[in-house]
């Protein structure tokens, strides 16, 4: 294949909890490739760069989520390689893994966040510390997973120690639960597109209804009135900033009494046709095809302008 016509690799699955989630994402994310580019998509199945991929005549999209996928870890053995990869860069996307440091870069820009407490498994604090600090009605998710993979929602200060006492190893955050609508909206080269509000029927937004058909409500355009939908761009936009973000991601809020509060940023989201994401694009114009090709465009350009630049 051509320089100015690279092969399209799509990878999912992965090693994470999340990895039947990227398979899907995968498939849907190549079929709509295919249409427009040359595409092939490999199942990543270790914590290794996939055999045979050349640097001169192909580029990465990733729909791989979770460890190894989001956290810097794949992007790292691609710039190695020579690899030229859609999405944030391997510092960005370590940076946006963490949901504490995500938070305290946005915090810097203005942007509303939750306050929360970042522990260690063997560290832990008890339920009267985290009571006395951020109030009874919390959240507790570990520090670095997304799907709300290991998310608990304890009410009370015993359900609070049970939640703490079943956390057996890794890096988590306890933060206050917030009231409020939840939104999200799809940021492509640092431009906001469309805000989506997302209503789980059993009013938590979990692995669950997240994943179970018929269990949540969508509704894009979030129907919030011109002047909020410009707020939580705005934060949407600082946030991605903030972190260093490049091509696009996916920024989530709660929208509380007090304005948009930013919970975390997700670099490789879902990519199936009913994800977030494409929602998002299509409330700016974009179906899924189009999506997908806008975002290769980038890294197909930096592919294009190293090979110029070798010349």
């Amino acid at each position: 294949m051509s320089a100015s016509r690279p092969v399209i690799v799509v990878l999912a699955g992965g090693i994470s909890a999340e990895r039947e989630v990227s398979l899907g994402s995968g498939r849907a994310g190549a079929l709509a490739l295919a249409r427009s580019f040359p595409t092939r998509l490999i199942e990543v199945g270790a914590e290794a760069l996939p055999a045979g991929l050349d640097p001169a005549s192909e580029v990465v999209f990733s729909t791989l989520h979770g460890t190894f996928g989001e956290d810097g870890g794949m992007q790292r053995l691609l710039d190695a390689a020579g690899v030229d990869y859609a999405g944030c860069d391997a510092a960005a996307s370590a940076v946006t893994m963490d949901k504490t440091r995500t938070k305290e870069l946005a915090a810097a820009r203005g942007v509303r966040v939750a306050p929360g407490i970042r522990f260690m498994a063997d560290a832990k604090p008890d339920a009267d510390t985290v009571i006395a600090a951020l109030g009874e009605r919390v959240v507790v998710k570990p520090n670095a997973e997304g799907s709300s993979v290991g998310l608990t929602l304890p009410v009370t200060r015993a359900e609070l120690a049970a939640s703490l006492a079943a956390i057996g190893r890794g890096e988590w955050l306890v933060e206050r639960r917030l009231t409020g609508r939840e939104l999200s909206v799809g940021v492509l080269g640092g431009r906001a597109m469309g805000i989506v509000e997302i209503r789980p029927r059993s009013g938590v937004y979990d692995f669950t209804s997240k994943y179970t058909k018929g269990m949540t409500e969508y509704f894009a355009p979030a129907p919030i009135g011109d002047e909020m939908s410009a707020e939580v761009r705005r934060a949407a936009e600082a946030a991605f900033a903030a972190c260093g973000c490049r091509d696009y991601a996916r920024v989530d809020f709660i929208l509380t009494a007090e304005g948009p509060c930013m919970l975390e940023i997700n670099t490789l989201p879902g990519m199936k046709e009913t994800s977030l994401l494409p929602m998002s694009a299509r409330c700016a114009g974009l179906d899924f095809t189009a999506l997908v090709r806008e975002l290769v465009t980038p890294a197909m350009a930096r592919f294009r302008a190293k090979r110029a630049g070798g010349r």
